[in-house]
């Protein structure tokens, strides 16, 4: 393709240049291939003289597969001074004549053409500066060859040069700078700007030297003396050995200074590792502290410091394993992934440490290892129960003979991993002494603010538990003190209904038991009707652990049968067959009586392993106004017996009862009289109690109740209500009544037990007892006058 060219457009051979930027003024040497030598060859015997345009290759650009957009379009007009064969090609020695930038390049008879123009310098330096300039040029590049041997001939050639750009054209090719650099140095067009930016990259150069023969020299220092020390070690190792005829000492089983220096361990601790190795060299094979200190350093080997590989928190996967694991517990599940969601949101990070409290059996244990496995991480327990040493927590002092760390510490190393799911099992049953209060131990490992420099005594380092995912369990919070309570997120952990005792049983007990036992369901069948027999005639917990234990006496009963070959396959249980089996039936279970007498009530009360019914009775006698509280009443429900008593006595004194206080001696009886009884939640029952002993009315024996009370006749809200319920269901209770603020409550009580009680809510004793014992009693304020009772 030809062109009609200008005075200003000019058309030229292109010589691609590859990694390499020609400066004007300056001379080069390159290499071509044979084509392009030819016709350099055949210009200089035709004209004498022969011109080309350089232009340099783009970083990436391959030779063969050369297009417009593979070149820089700013470059040189090169004068050819000679042409040379080699094996390859031709090499060529060229002048650059001036800058140039091609406005196009096409492709003719498979070389490439460009149409170019000169693109002159902007002359914007006067002389004084440009001798300025040029004089800190030489001496910027005298300093960079005083730094190398050998460089004084590349220094003379460059003094003898006039013009800076015959010096950038000389240097240039050698500074390790990127090509795109070299290109933007060749297109400014400002001499001024090009003469500045190329004493900065000599000045860059030259500290960049500076440092790295620096960096150098401290290295070499630093080689020699571990070299030093390594000779002198191990001549330390042969006088040893001549000595002691024994192996050497000084290394340590292993290696320690190998494992030390390849380890993962912060600067700080390493340190201290080295510390206590030098220590181990210098004490000679029978230093009285080498086990110690051969110990304490397995310790820090054995650590984990960093996080080896973080795994994404898979939300779904979370909800499948929880599930899969567990039955019921939906709202402590769905706070649990709730829990993951933050944490994945935080980039792992712990937050909140969670508690779970609630009644033994309930799965407390078993959900932290459902987390470890939904996360895809270690699983570590501790159990604390009985822990009474500071020390268990953070560990003995080196000092002391048989020191030992504590006990996060030692699960962290049995972890091998530092971000594990921990486990800490009984919080509850801490117990202090005067070796220290552990749970006041505990309160740093559970601060999220402070455990990331956790202190344990016989570490003596700082230990990052920040990564780490603590979950605390725990029976009751009573013993638990309020500010390591602070610091958990508590999540409660109610008991199970019998529908959900039944699934958990058919869905994973029983599947775990048959197998430890070497039986499968081909071998033996549970009918659910035994299962539900077991539950509630062999059981009494909130949980499912005597259920295991009953369905495991039920597993070896059958084994025996079988091998005896006294057994039929498959060996199917009926609800009938129990009593042969496991026995009587273990547990009478309270229930609703048939009937009541005037004075005794239902109440409602909260245990530890879930709810239960209890019965309040009442009865009078004659003498002289002295109340009777029987059944180890507890303070608590003494003065609750005490305010129903005023509260009956104010109310009923004025209306038609012909009951003489003065002259009756009242009796108050809660059965199970071994069995402590406190709490304000009895109030309601009391005072219903007594008014029916009083009046002669009975009560529903299908009624039960629960609810503190004032003076005022205020029904007041109180706790436990799931586990209440529970119990009342059980009992075969049909209606309760709830302190009114305690209705939010029953939104935790499942569905089907919800369906099959029908719930009453009050706010005063005047609603009590007309839910109760029918007594229609309009609220009255009574105020006491002399000897007689003054009613509003």
């Amino acid at each position: 393709m030809y062109f009609q060219l200008t005075k200003e457009n000019r058309e030229g051979l292109v010589i691609p240049l590859f990694e390499m930027v020609v400066y004007p003024g300056s001379q080069t040497k390159f290499l071509a291939d044979r084509n392009t030598g030819e016709i350099m060859l055949k210009e200089m015997e035709d004209n004498s003289s022969a011109y080309a345009v350089g232009l340099t290759l783009k970083k990436g650009a391959k030779l063969p597969d050369l297009s417009e957009d593979s070149l820089y379009k700013t470059g040189n007009l090169l004068e050819i001074k000679s042409v040379q064969a080699a094996d390859e090609g031709y090499v060529i020695v060229a002048k650059s004549v001036q800058r140039i930038k091609a406005a196009s390049i096409y492709q003719k008879e498979g070389l490439l053409y460009a149409t170019y123009r000169p693109v002159p310098d902007i002359d914007d330096l006067d002389e004084d500066f440009r001798e300025k300039l040029m004089a800190d040029v030489k001496k910027t590049v005298h300093e960079i060859g005083d730094r190398f041997q050998g460089a004084g001939q590349f220094t003379r050639l460059v003094e003898k040069m006039d013009s800076i750009d015959q010096i950038m054209g000389f240097v240039m090719p050698y500074m390790p700078i990127e090509l795109e650099e070299k290109q933007d140095l060749l297109e400014t067009v400002s001499a001024r700007e090009r003469y500045l930016t190329f004493l900065y990259v000599l000045t860059n150069q030259k500290e960049n030297i500076n440092l790295q023969i620096e960096v150098a020299k401290k290295v070499a220092d630093k080689v020699s003396k571990s070299n030093r020390e390594a000779m002198l070690r191990e001549q330390l190792k042969v006088i040893q050995e001549e000595l002691n005829g024994a192996d050497d000492p000084v290394s340590g089983e292993g290696g320690y200074r190998e494992r030390i220096e390849s380890s993962t361990m912060p600067d700080e601790v390493k340190k201290k590792a080295f510390s206590e190795l030098k220590k181990l060299e210098t004490g000679g094979p029978h230093n009285p502290e080498g086990s110690v200190i051969r110990n304490y350093l397995d310790l820090l080997l054995d650590l984990p410091w960093t996080v080896q590989e973080k795994k994404s928190i898979d939300i779904t996967e979370a909800r499948r394993v929880l599930e899969s694991n567990h039955n019921g517990l939906e709202k402590v599940k769905e706070r649990i992934i709730q829990h993951l969601a933050v944490m994945k949101l935080r980039h792992e990070k712990q937050g909140s440490i969670l508690l779970f409290a609630g009644p033994p059996g309930t799965g407390k244990t078993s959900l932290g290892k459902s987390i470890a496995d939904a996360l895809g991480r270690e699983y570590v327990r501790v159990s604390l129960g009985g822990v009474r040493d500071e020390a268990e927590i953070r560990g003995h002092r080196r000092t002391y003979v048989g020191a030992l760390p504590g006990r996060i510490i030692q699960g962290m190393r049995k972890a091998g991993t530092k971000n594990p799911v921990f486990i800490l099992d009984e919080i509850d049953k801490l117990s202090a002494s005067y070796s220290g209060d552990p749970a006041s131990a505990l309160l740093e490992v559970l601060d999220p603010e402070q455990n990331s420099s956790f202190s344990d005594h016989y570490l003596e380092v700082p230990y990052d538990l920040s990564e780490v995912l603590f979950i605390a369990t725990a029976n009751s919070l009573a013993s638990i003190p309020a500010p390591l309570l602070d610091r958990m997120e508590m999540i409660e952990i109610s008991g199970y209904t019998k529908n959900e005792k039944l699934s958990i049983a058919r869905d994973h007990i029983l599947p775990a038991i048959l197998e430890d036992h070497g039986l499968d369901g081909d071998k033996l069948r549970i009918e659910d009707d035994a299962l539900k027999a077991i539950i509630d005639k062999y059981t009494r917990e909130a949980g499912v652990r005597g259920l295991k234990k009953q369905l495991a006496r039920t597993a070896r009963f059958v084994s025996e049968k079988i091998v005896s070959g006294k057994a039929e396959l498959p060996c199917v249980v009926k609800a009938d067959m129990l009593k042969d089996i496991l026995g009587k039936e273990m547990i009478r279970q309270e229930e609703a009586r048939k009937e009541n007498v005037p004075g005794v009530v239902t109440g409602l009360a909260w245990t530890p392993f879930g709810g239960d019914i209890l019965f309040i009775e009442g009865t009078f006698m004659p003498g002289t106004g002295k109340l009777t509280l029987t059944g180890q009443l507890g303070d608590v429900m003494k003065e609750s017996a005490h305010i129903s008593l005023s509260l009956v006595r104010s109310r009923l004194s004025g209306t038609s009862s012909s009951f003489d206080f003065a002259a009756s001696d009242i009796h108050v009886h809660v059965p199970s009289g071994a069995t402590p009884k406190d709490g304000p939640s009895a109030g309601v029952t009391l005072f219903t109690a007594l008014t029916s002993m009083i009046t002669g009315k009975a009560v529903d024996p299908r009624l039960a109740m629960t609810g503190e009370i004032t003076l005022s006749g205020a029904v007041m809200p109180v706790g436990g209500i799931k586990e209440k319920v529970l119990a009342a269901h059980r009992a075969g209770i049909r209606k309760v009544i709830l302190p009114r603020e305690n209705e939010r409550d029953l939104e935790d009580v499942p569905e089907d037990v919800r369906n099959e009680l029908k719930f009453v809510t009050v706010e005063t004793i005047e609603e009590v007892l007309k839910e109760a014992l029918g007594i229609d009693m309009p609220r009255t304020l009574v105020s006491y006058a002399g000897n007689s009772y003054v009613h509003a």
